[in-house]
């Protein structure tokens, strides 16, 4: 119609969208979008939607996996310089060494030249070279043990000889039990693939039910190294714990693990709660137990404890992507980062300050942390995370008082990341029996390879010895030297 005034047609552009994607918008950005036209709205809104979406996708917390490939940042070269993969200049080679000796020896000798064809003269010179495989036919060796028998003149109580490489009443020998054990809770393959590797490429005919029987006599003689595991963790100057799902006969069940630098202890039980941690703190735990903020550890009796840093910031990264730019929130974060910042910094400089000005940068930050817990915070997140400085805060710093306490609950989560691989392929327990077999033989295993030893033969030891005397000896100490 001549002579109306056409509506103004707002412009929308992307820092308008970003203010509505990040909760920054105000009143009056909705009545400026609300004024346009219905295209002007129509499209507006579904950008919002689309970079929503791809923040949702995209965010702080979000796994590898779960991005397109094409969406992934390009890899960041490797060191300062984009250095190669491999050793680096100048540093000793590393390969595996040489077999000292051959068991056979083969001459190849060359007829004629492959591109004229002409016979070759023979120049007396011959170079060797040493090379290991696998014999072709792998066939399983069938012994007959003569177990003779004896009788005391004394008592007349009669005796029998004992094989040292086989368990009572079983047909297959230790070699085979041990390897089949190590394969399933160190390796983590599963029962059938275990079986079909026995079978089809060993030879050896084994059936599923038979080997787990085996495997649970295994973990029988060898319990009493679980429970040497067990005191030599309390006794560690500081432990690790970490705590993730596990299914017992369908039912959930937790999987606990204690890591200290020479020994992984592994707990499954129907509590996630103080009853299991009782079953392992069986008496008070005189070093620095290093954990996340799940409120059972709390009633552990220990000198210290240490929280872990990376969960919490965690949880700040994952409120900061959707509140970011609140000021109430923004200041929070600010302090927080802030203080961990200025603890990680005082915990580098430890050996180049001396005692007394160190303890009190110390003590002052452990006066932030609890200023900010005792301050009264309007934002949500805020408010909760302030509460977890209050009660938390001086266990967040322990790691400045001890040189040897980390940050960071890491190992805790390196040594339980095998037995989540595992549960991943065997799906967990079918029984109780079956879950403390898994317990037992995961840490026996994982203890002897922490500790630089070979599971097979150390175990293979210790059976013999247990075949002779009745007895399992104890689980070595120190780790076996390199090379």
């Amino acid at each position: 119609m001549e002579g109306a005034t056409a509506t103004a047609v707002p412009t929308i552009d992307d820092e308008f969208i970003d203010r509505f994607c990040s909760g920054r918008a105000t009143e009056q950005d909705a009545r400026r979008l609300a004024s346009g036209d219905a295209e002007t709205c129509t499209f507006t809104l579904l950008a919002i939607q689309q970079r929503l979406a791809g923040k949702q996708a995209d965010g702080p917390n979000t796994p590898s996996g779960a991005k397109p490939p094409y969406e992934k940042p390009a890899p960041k070269p490797r060191g300062k310089q984009g250095k190669k993969r491999g050793a680096q200049e100048g540093h000793p080679g590393s390969r595996r060494k040489p077999p000292i000796e051959a068991d056979q020896t083969r001459d190849w000798v060359p007829e004629s030249c492959p591109d004229c064809g002409e016979k070759l003269q023979d120049t007396g010179e011959v170079r060797e070279r040493l090379t290991e495989d696998i014999p072709e036919d792998l066939k399983p060796v069938v012994t007959r043990d003569r177990l003779h028998r004896g009788v005391c003149p004394r008592c007349r109580t009669r005796f029998e000889g004992k094989a040292p490489d086989v368990l009572p009443r079983c047909q297959l020998g230790n070699r085979t039990l041990v390897l089949s054990a190590m394969l399933h809770f160190l390796q983590g393959l599963t029962l059938s693939q275990i079986t079909e590797t026995f079978n089809f490429h060993l030879r050896l005919m084994l059936s599923a039910g038979g080997l787990v029987q085996m495997w649970h006599r295994l973990a029988e003689i060898l319990f009493a190294r679980y429970q040497q595991i067990q005191e030599q963790s309390l006794d560690a100057a500081k432990l690790h714990a970490d705590e993730t799902g596990w299914r017992v006969q369908g039912k959930t069940h937790w999987l606990w693990c204690f890591a200290s630098d020479d020994a992984i202890y592994y707990l499954i039980d129907r509590s996630r709660g103080s009853p299991a941690l009782l079953k392992f703190f069986t008496r008070e735990f005189e070093g620095t137990l290093v954990s996340d903020f799940w409120s059972p550890y709390d009633s552990v009796l220990c000198t210290d404890q240490q929280k872990c840093w990376p969960h919490l910031l965690r949880d700040v990264a994952s409120v900061d992507e959707k509140h970011r730019g609140e000021s109430d929130w923004d200041s929070f974060r600010r302090r927080l980062m802030r203080a961990y910042k200025d603890a990680k910094k005082l915990h580098a400089q430890k050996p180049l300050i001396q005692e007394e000005p160190y303890d009190t940068a110390v003590v002052r930050l452990e006066g932030r942390l609890a200023s900010m817990g005792a301050e009264s915070w309007d934002h949500s997140d805020a408010k909760r995370l302030a509460k977890r400085l209050a009660k938390y805060g001086n266990e967040l710093l322990t790691f400045l008082w001890y040189d040897d306490v980390p940050s960071s609950n890491n190992a805790g989560e390196r040594a339980i990341r095998p037995a989540v691989m595992i549960r991943k392929n065997s799906y967990a327990n079918g029984s109780d029996r079956g879950a403390l077999t898994q317990s037992v033989l995961m840490s026996v295993f994982r203890t002897l390879r922490l500790r630089g030893l070979d599971p097979i033969s150390e175990i293979l030891q210790a059976l013999a010895t247990h075949t002779q005397t009745g007895i399992t000896p104890p689980l070595p100490n120190v780790s076996a030297p390199e090379g």
